[in-house]
């Protein structure tokens, strides 16, 4: 690095870029969620073109044996593709919201070109071909590769880059569901991990451009266009209050089934793990042929579901037959989703718990409907445990707050009784596999310094304390403290306090340990959240940290 460059690049100069530039990063994730925007439309229109195809072709020819060989080619044809691809880019494997994750903590790489190529491709193909799976968890993944994408391209400052990468995650799912809030939360809740206003205003304004694009090209309706009319009265209360416990054990069984199956297609029992997935691709052409109401995200389901269309055994078996394909199409490693997969299980144990109500206790049949959607949110939670996100997407795939308090019932009952057993949230079980399992874990540069900003929060052990008295984690330096729009030089003699933003320097290899030891830094036991809350405010400078001191 030149001399000249040192003041360019020293701690304060980073922060005068970073608050300066607020303003042009919004403008920033408003142009990249409607470059996502198409980039969704895109891969639902091509998803719906092959599934039409696929569906029509072999409904049409599985009868004539002529075609019979020509339906198999194609599908171990598409089965080879897929391996190819998940063997030269292994973060392609499942949903990949694990892998923006995993990169969002700096645990991943994010090769973002062969990423968006290879998700995009490999999605169509297991989709397309009837795979139990969901766009929206590879809408996500291209949304954030896209992110990457933009700041790549248009050599912005690493300093912005997790706010599109975020942004472009929340715009992903908002595209694939028309719904820009329940993106907004997701990527807060879920992803990020983080409330702070200004990533809300980053993510809300990618959102709404992809939001945008997609209303442009299909339309404003919910994604589930049904409505119910009837509110769910308070006498019937209990009967959600068991129905939340009932998702909760279902949730914490789909848990554990999953990883079993990822165990299984990672092994070589029975098969290789190499011929596995071509077995999957033709187990998924007999399910269009002979069951295709099971296959892929199972949107078709849902509204006969709703629409009482099916009685108890057949919902049963739709249920059994749909959890087995599920377990099968993800453990392949097959890229693709559990959202819309998980909805759909969730309704059919509403519905098949709404009818044994009715029949046995009494109940209106009209408020089975109502049993559908609080069981979809409330299995949704049971199994990702991210509650707000799922209440607010069940209102804008449906259309409707009016279920709202017994929905948030459920989704409370769900969430509790997995935390209860201690079962984990499935995206962090997956991220620790694909940490393991990958050799695309990130490292970083023992030259590059990073900016790390952190919020205090009320209660935390770091609240009313002075600096000096803070056992602070090795390989890290305070450098500013704001407070009510006011920069304050960490003195050891400052007291902090509740809303602080207090900004470090440490080595980019010591970053993503430097946060999880300040995540430890709290004492309230009733808290999972780390005292500082991450605004992941990063710049890589090459400025050894004894210059900084110096300036100071």
């Amino acid at each position: 690095m030149k001399t000249g460059d040192v003041k360019d690049n020293n701690a304060y100069n980073v922060l005068d870029h970073w608050y300066n530039t607020k303003s042009l990063i919004i403008l920033e994730c408003l142009i990249l969620g409607v470059f996502v925007g198409f980039i969704v439309v895109l891969y639902r229109f091509l998803l719906d073109f092959v599934s039409r195809f696929m569906d029509k072709y072999i409904f049409i020819h599985i009868k004539d044996p002529h075609y019979i060989p020509y339906i198999i080619a194609f599908l171990l044809l598409s089965a080879f593709i897929v391996n190819k691809m998940l063997s030269m880019q292994p973060l392609i494997s499942g949903s990949g919201i694990p892998q923006v994750k995993g990169y969002i903590f700096r645990q991943i790489k994010m090769p973002w070109l062969s990423i968006l190529i290879s998700k995009f491709v490999a999605g169509v193909l297991c989709i397309g071909s009837g795979l139990s799976l969901g766009r929206e968890g590879p809408s996500i993944q291209l949304g954030a590769a896209a992110g990457k994408g933009f700041c790549r391209i248009f050599k912005r400052k690493k300093i912005e880059e997790k706010y599109l990468v975020t942004g472009g995650a929340s715009a992903g799912l908002a595209a694939a569901f028309n719904a820009p809030l329940a993106g907004v939360v997701f990527a807060l809740e879920e992803v990020h991990k983080n409330f702070s206003p200004f990533i809300v205003i980053t993510v809300l304004a990618t959102a709404v451009g992809a939001e945008f694009v997609s209303e442009t090209f299909y339309g404003s309706n919910p994604v589930l266009n049904f409505d119910i009319v009837d509110k769910f009265p308070l006498a019937y209360y209990n009967s959600i209050i068991l129905l939340g416990f009932i998702l909760g054990i279902c949730g914490i069984l789909y848990n554990n089934f999953l990883v079993l199956a990822l165990d299984f297609f990672s092994s070589d029992k029975l098969i290789k793990k190499k011929y596995k997935m071509y077995l999957v691709f033709l187990i998924s052409g007999a399910a269009i042929a002979f069951i295709p109401e099971i296959t892929r995200g199972g949107h078709h389901l849902i509204e006969p579901i709703v629409d009482l269309n099916y009685g108890m055994k057949t919902v049963l078996v739709f249920l059994v037959l749909k959890f087995i394909f599920s377990m099968f199409s993800y453990g392949s490693g097959a890229p693709g989703g559990i959202f819309l997969p998980l909805l759909v299980i969730g309704a059919l144990i509403g519905s098949l718990y709404g009818q044994l109500l009715s029949a046995n206790s009494g109940m209106d049949p009209v408020y089975i409907q109502n049993m559908v959607v609080f069981a979809m949110a409330g299995f949704l939670t049971a199994v990702v445990r991210a509650p707000i996100t799922s209440c607010i997407l069940i209102c804008e795939m449906t259309g409707s707050f009016t279920h709202f308090l017994p929905l948030t019932v459920v989704v409370i009952i769900s969430y509790l009784v997995p935390e209860f057993f201690n079962c984990h949230p499935i995206y962090d079980t997956l991220l620790n596999r694909s940490l393991k399992n990958n050799n695309s874990t990130y490292v970083g540069a023992e030259k590059c310094k990073v900016l790390l900003e952190k919020t205090v929060v009320v209660d935390s052990t770091a609240e009313n304390e002075t600096i000096k008295n803070i056992k602070w984690p090795e390989n890290c330096l305070l450098v500013n403290i704001e407070r009510c729009a006011k920069d304050y030089i960490p003195r050891g003699s400052f007291t902090l306090l509740a809303s602080d933003q207090v900004t470090f320097i440490t080595d980019e290899a010591y970053a993503a340990d430097i946060k999880k030891k300040l995540g430890h830094l709290m004492d309230d036991p009733y808290l999972d959240s780390s005292c500082f809350i991450d605004n992941t405010v990063e710049e890589i400078i090459e400025d050894p940290v004894e210059n900084l001191i110096e300036k100071e």
